[in-house]
């Protein structure tokens, strides 16, 4: 029996491939794919998405737009990683059908309702949409499996010396999220950054040689640009978004704790940060679990398997 999810993302090169890898399986039933503002504008992000699914031919799957902005916040985006369109690099088609004219909370609420089997919702952008989602209808909580996010950091951040992008951009939304009662598996930096694709990596991903496989190279391409930056530190480009993908398909390729997490909404140099009880210093109950690390190798070799499902040349 196919996995009820629905994808709440902000493309971004590493959503478009997190979306890309979960439409490959034929586990993950994708009952819709709503978007976030993040790493582009709402409106960029909502294109990318009906491209990317333009691209692989699956029009059947609803897709709706979501809030425009933060809960409480400016919106901040990430055009600095990818870059004027959010999804620099390959020519991609354009959209060849519309979104739905539900809103994204109103399509997530939908599907959660009609679905026979408790949803998984895996959001891979700021977490907005979904606690709109479940402030405004609690009712259906006891029909979400679980919440698989990309999202924060139990050591450093990312966009901050003590937040991670994604949470930084909307720590209220987060908070909610946290604190929804619903179960939680956080695929954060500390494992993130150990994800890392490197250059042989994308050889063996453009010699696959379909044209789905093309695109995620050229995503790779441009996406690897930015991570050559010294700062860093790293060899490859960390491929934070598929690991949600990765955990939900092939879950042993990951260590993880089970922690207690707290959103930071009010610190003058830690909002956003994810304050992470791995060795339970606290009294408080477990509320995520949190990813620290994997399997790289045999990460690689999994989206390799998955980009191979798609038709050759």
């Amino acid at each position: 029996m196919k996995r009820p999810v629905i994808l709440d993302c902000d493309p971004g090169h590493d959503d478009a491939i997190s979306l890309i890898l979960a439409l490959s399986s034929d586990q993950l039933d994708v009952l819709a794919v709503t978007t976030s503002a993040g790493n582009q504008t709402q409106a960029k992000t909502l294109n990318n998405t009906l491209r990317i699914l333009t691209l692989l031919g699956r029009q059947d799957i609803p897709v709706a737009s979501g809030s425009p902005k933060p809960l409480a916040r400016n919106l901040i985006i990430a055009d600095n990683v990818h870059g004027e369109s959010g999804l620099d690099g390959p020519v991609l088609p354009d959209p060849s059908f519309a979104p739905v004219e539900q809103t994204a909370i109103e399509l997530m609420a939908e599907k959660v309702r009609q679905s026979a089997t408790p949803v998984t919702l895996v959001p891979t952008g700021p977490l907005t949409n979904i606690a709109i989602f479940l402030t405004a209808y609690p009712e259906l909580h006891t029909n979400i499996k679980e919440i698989v996010l990309m999202g924060g950091a139990a050591s450093e951040g990312n966009w901050t010396p003590a937040a991670e992008f994604n949470i930084f951009v909307d720590p209220e939304a987060a908070d909610i999220v946290f604190k929804a009662g619903i179960p939680v598996v956080m695929c954060g930096l500390d494992v993130t950054h150990k994800a890392q694709i490197m250059d042989e990596d994308i050889e063996r991903i453009r010699d696959i040689g379909n044209p789905i496989s093309q695109c995620v190279a050229e995503l790779l391409d441009f996406f690897m640009i930015y991570h050559r930056d010294p700062k860093w530190g790293f060899t490859g480009a960390p491929l934070h978004d598929p690991c949600t993908i990765a955990w939900m398909l092939q879950p042993e390729l990951f260590t993880a704790t089970d922690c207690w997490v707290g959103i930071e909404t009010k610190g003058e140099y830690t909002q956003g940060m994810t304050v992470v009880d791995r060795y339970h210093l606290t009294s408080n109950p477990h509320n995520a679990k949190v990813m620290f690390d994997i399997d790289r190798l045999a990460f690689v070799d999994f989206i390799i398997d998955c980009l191979s499902k798609y038709f050759q040349k």
